[in-house]
C-alpha cells in the first residue's frame, strides 16, 4: 500500500473515532412527555400516545450530523489542472435553530478555486447536509463549511453563501413570512481579491 494511501486511511480512522455518541432516544421520549404535561396536555390520550417516540426518532434524524464528522466527505481528492472557479449552487438543506429548536430551510452556494486538486461535486452537498443536521445558527453553519473546505481541500480560495427562511421569525415573535437571511463566508483569494469575489457573486446570482 502506498504511503499516501496509508495516511488517508489513518486520517479517515481518526475522523470516524472523533464522532459523537448516539442519540439517547429513551431520554428524549421522557423529556417530550414532560413537555406535554408542562403545557397542560395529556400525554396518555390517544392522539399523543406515540408522540414521544415519534419526536425522539425525528430528533435522531434531524440531529444526525452530530454523529458524523463532515470532513470525512472531503478526503478523496482528484488531481485536476483546473484553475478557475468551481461552483455548486442551490444545495437545498434543512436545519434546526439552536435558540428555539425550530427549523430553518434554504439553499447553500459553494465556490472554490482549486490548487491542483478538486473534490467530487456531490461531496460538497454531503458536507452541507452533515453540518446542517445539528442544532445550528446560520452564521456558524456558513463559517464551518468554508473552513472545512479550506482545511481539507486546500484550494486557493473558497466562498460560501447561504440563504434561508427561519421559522423562529415566520411563525412566532415578529412573524414575518417571506423574510430571508443571507450569510457569507469567504477565504483565501475569494476574500482578498475583489474581482474573484465579484465573479462568485455573479455566477451564483446570474439567472440568465
Amino acid at each position: 500500500m502506498a504511503k499516501s494511501e496509508e495516511m488517508t486511511l489513518s486520517k479517515l480512522a481518526a475522523l470516524h473515532a472523533s464522532e459523537y455518541q448516539p442519540v439517547d432516544v429513551e431520554r428524549i421520549k421522557h423529556a417530550v412527555r414532560e413537555i406535554l404535561l408542562a403545557v397542560g396536555e395529556d400525554p396518555d390520550r390517544e392522539g399523543l400516545l406515540e408522540t414521544p417516540d415519534r419526536v425522539a426518532r425525528m430528533y435522531a434524524e434531524v440531529f444526525s450530523g452530530l454523529h458524523t464528522n463532515p470532513a470525512i466527505h472531503l478526503q478523496k481528492l482528484f488531481t485536476q489542472k483546473h484553475d478557475e472557479m468551481v461552483i455548486v449552487k442551490d444545495i437545498e438543506f434543512a436545519s434546526c435553530c439552536e435558540h428555539h429548536l425550530l427549523p430553518f430551510t434554504g439553499k447553500a452556494h459553494i465556490g472554490y478555486l482549486p490548487d491542483g486538486k478538486v473534490v467530487g461535486l456531490s461531496k460538497l452537498a454531503r458536507v452541507v447536509d452533515v453540518v446542517a443536521k445539528r442544532p445550528q445558527v446560520q452564521e456558524r453553519m456558513t463559517e464551518t463549511i468554508a473552513d472545512l473546505i479550506m482545511s481539507e481541500v486546500q484550494p486557493r480560495g473558497v466562498g460560501v453563501i447561504i440563504e434561508a427562511s427561519h421559522s423562529c421569525m415566520t411563525i412566532r415573535g415578529v412573524r414575518k413570512p417571506g423574510a430571508m437571511t443571507i450569510t457569507s463566508a469567504v477565504r483565501g483569494l475569494v476574500k482578498s481579491n475583489p474581482m474573484t469575489r465579484n465573479e462568485l457573486m455573479t455566477l451564483v446570482y446570474n439567472k440568465s
